[in-house]
């Protein structure tokens, strides 16, 4: 037995912990890269790749995933992949965007938005809003009811997802219908409870996170604070009805109670999950049927709030 109590389908993980060493994420990125490639879609599913600009005259990628039957006007999900801010996506989430994608159903737009610390914030945030914006005005000519625009993301793409919606905000554009934060990462304090319990929990930790912010904030924060840590918005007021769930043993397990919390003192609708036994990344187990079950209760989610923006 572990020192602690995880479910039984993570203790393989016990041992693992990503390196955040500089000099080594190059290399690791092009692993994972060549890994998420090699990943077949989901029977049913097919892909499309586009190239859209990103922010101040860049350029980023995008991918859909949609099912081959899906009707026009169909709903959409707009996926922020985790990763630290400086990592590509893990392999897994290609397979997990494509069962949100066949089982909602709904078309998602997977955005391949460009990593700290080569572009620090706010670079990876605006790409992300920059993308969101895209799909918006495109909405027609992708099929997609410009009404149903949901957005997501898994830890660091938690939080991006929730910057997206507070620069949407402030700039007066279109916020999504509902956001989805899966173990969102919210709060770059790192004063929570988690944070200083769990510095050594699988696959992500504490020590972890202290590194993340370090290399996703290469200067100091000024106004626009709140678009790298949520919590720390000047205003949550008229966000959109949103889904969290956090892992039980996980240093980002408090801050997304307490911006759960901090949105519905603005209230915002919100759903809290907290899942029991499980560690950052549990969807990387994923022949686990504990696994599968949560993942059919976000899909569960989806469905409704698209129902509910009719």
């Amino acid at each position: 037995m572990g020192k602690y109590k995880i479910h039984a389908d993570f203790v393989k993980y016990e041992k693992i912990q990503l390196p955040l060493a500089p000099w080594v994420l190059p290399i690791l990125n092009g692993v994972i890269s060549t890994g998420f490639d090699m990943v077949k879609l989901n029977e049913g599913v097919k892909s499309t790749k586009r190239t859209i600009p990103g922010y101040q005259g860049g350029l980023i990628d995008i991918t859909i995933y949609e099912p081959e039957n899906i009707q026009r006007d169909a709903p959409c999900l707009v996926y922020l992949h985790g990763g630290a801010f400086v990592l590509k996506a893990s392999p897994y989430l290609k397979t997990l965007v494509c069962t949100y994608a066949l089982k909602t159903p709904c078309k998602v737009v997977y955005v391949d938005y460009r990593l700290a610390p080569k572009f620090a914030f706010p670079v990876g945030a605006e790409d992300c809003y920059v993308a969101f914006e895209w799909v918006h005005q495109h909405a027609q000519e992708l099929g997609i009811d410009a009404n149903k625009i949901a957005i997501g993301g898994d830890s660091a793409g938690g939080a991006l997802a929730a910057a997206v919606n507070l620069m949407a905000l402030d700039r007066n554009t279109s916020t999504a219908c509902f956001q989805l934060l899966i173990y969102p990462v919210t709060d770059a304090r790192q004063e929570t409870d988690s944070i200083k319990q769990y510095i050594d929990t699988p696959l992500w930790n504490s020590r972890q996170t202290e590194k993340m912010w370090k290399l996703y904030l290469k200067s100091e924060l000024g106004a626009d604070r709140g678009y790298a840590s949520p919590i720390e918005a000047a205003s949550l007021e008229g966000l959109p009805p949103t889904y969290i769930e956090v892992a039980e043993f996980d240093c980002l397990r408090d801050e997304g109670i307490n911006f759960a919390e901090a949105l519905q003192k603005s209230g915002v609708q919100v759903e809290l999950i907290e899942t029991i036994g499980t560690i950052h990344g549990f969807e990387i187990a994923e022949s686990s049927e504990f696994v599968h079950q949560i993942i059919e209760k976000r899909i569960d989610i989806l469905k409704t709030a698209f129902n509910n923006s009719d």
